[in-house]
Order: structure tokens, then C-alpha cells, then sequence
């Protein structure tokens, strides 16, 4: 019975360190985007509107895997 009285404040502490560390979270900006990875992960390459920094670096991380008729 005397753990209790040391484990509810404990939870207590705990529970209020976490409401404070979502507060700030949320202040600084984690939770502003959340599609936003998922639509560039489906972006696609050749789109016009991309920059034409973002087109060169997705065509140098292409590879060409060699069919068994490339020989």
C-alpha cells in the first residue's frame, strides 16, 4: 500500500511531462504537414511543375538493371 502513495504522484508527473511535450510539439511546427511526405513519396519525376534540380538528382538515382537479352 505505501507504493502507491509514491507511484500516483510518479504517474502524475509523468503524464503531465508528456501533455508537455506534445504542447510543445505542436508549437514548433511537428504536426503542421502531415500529407505532405505522402504526396511527394507519389510524386512523379517528369512532372513540369518540379524544379529541374529535383528532375536531375531523381534521373542520376535510376538504375538500369541489365536484361538477360543486354548481353
Amino acid at each position: 500500500m505505501e507504493v502507491i502513495y509514491s507511484l500516483i504522484p510518479g504517474m502524475l508527473v509523468m503524464g503531465l511531462g508528456m501533455v508537455g511535450v506534445l504542447i510543445w510539439a505542436i508549437k514548433r511546427g511537428q504536426y503542421d504537414d502531415l500529407e505532405g511526405d505522402g504526396n511527394r513519396l507519389l510524386m512523379d519525376d517528369d512532372d513540369p511543375l518540379l524544379p529541374s534540380e529535383m528532375r536531375k538528382k531523381s534521373r542520376l538515382k535510376a538504375h538500369h538493371w541489365p536484361d538477360a537479352e543486354d548481353d
